[in-house]
């Protein structure tokens, strides 16, 4: 039986807004094993931004239990949350978040910096090897404004996984990207996780992008509205091979 990455039970997160307060979670309880790769959905105000701040170690629950590796986030100090957030997830981000004028391998080495046990040698073979493992061992001294909109996301996708995360978390990781390019990371993104075993909860709003993981979880004004294991999982490779040569697009 696969060991638990995360284990969310009755979460509740309230906001006060003057006299009155807003339940953003209220109740919320799911598990994610080692290996899963599921899709969190939900509308404006669904509460999902406000789960993935939690999950992310950005934010705690008002009541309720997350234990992210077996450790309870909720009684961890803000340094101990920081220490925590920067060994167990990787981040990958709509916006990529790269530093613009530093190269492809000095942005994946960012995360290491901050691990004092890991020197400047290791950490540039750390680097390297994370951004062959997405595909870019060609473009190590390029930086963002030489790269695509595609590249440039293989590469935070490669600074998520160079510490050697639990948990890979991206939200709306497709959203700044056309339909061919959202399937080509969709496509790395299942090869991650069946090939390497990396567990990756991936935010979105699209159902397109949710059909390539194994499980849903679709929230709705703070509860859990459906949990559903996709039977009919899609394989990004195949749709990307269906498609029309990018010359006759």
């Amino acid at each position: 039986m696969s060991k638990n990455i995360l284990e969310i039970r009755d979460l509740k997160r309230d906001f006060v807004m003057g006299s009155e307060t807003v339940h953003a979670l209220n109740g919320v309880s799911f598990d994610v094993s080692a290996g899963d790769f599921i899709t969190i959905m939900g509308s404006s105000g669904s509460g999902k931004t406000t789960l993935l701040n939690i999950l992310g170690c950005l934010d705690k629950p008002t009541a309720g239990s997350y234990l992210l590796d077996g450790v309870d986030v909720k009684k961890l100090s803000r340094d101990e949350l920081a220490n925590l957030r920067n060994r167990k997830i990787g981040f990958v981000f709509q916006a990529y978040n790269l530093l613009p004028r530093t190269t492809a391998i000095e942005n994946v080495e960012l995360p290491l910096l901050y691990n004092k046990a890991i020197n400047s040698a290791e950490r540039r073979e750390r680097a390297m090897r994370a951004l062959e493992a997405v595909k870019l061992s060609d473009r190590f001294d390029h930086t963002p404004s030489q790269l695509s909109g595609g590249q440039q996301q293989r590469v935070a996708i490669a600074r998520a996984l160079v510490n050697e995360p639990v948990m890979i978390l991206a939200d709306e990781a497709t959203g700044n990207l056309d339909s061919r390019t959202s399937y080509e990371i969709m496509a790395l993104v299942q090869e991650l996780n069946s090939q390497q075993g990396k567990t990756i909860v991936f935010v979105t709003h699209e159902p397109d992008i949710a059909s390539f993981s194994d499980r849903t979880i679709q929230l709705h004004d703070g509860h859990v509205q459906k949990d559903i294991l996709n039977e009919h999982k899609r394989s990004a490779t195949e749709v990307l091979a269906a498609l029309p040569p990018k010359d006759s697009v």
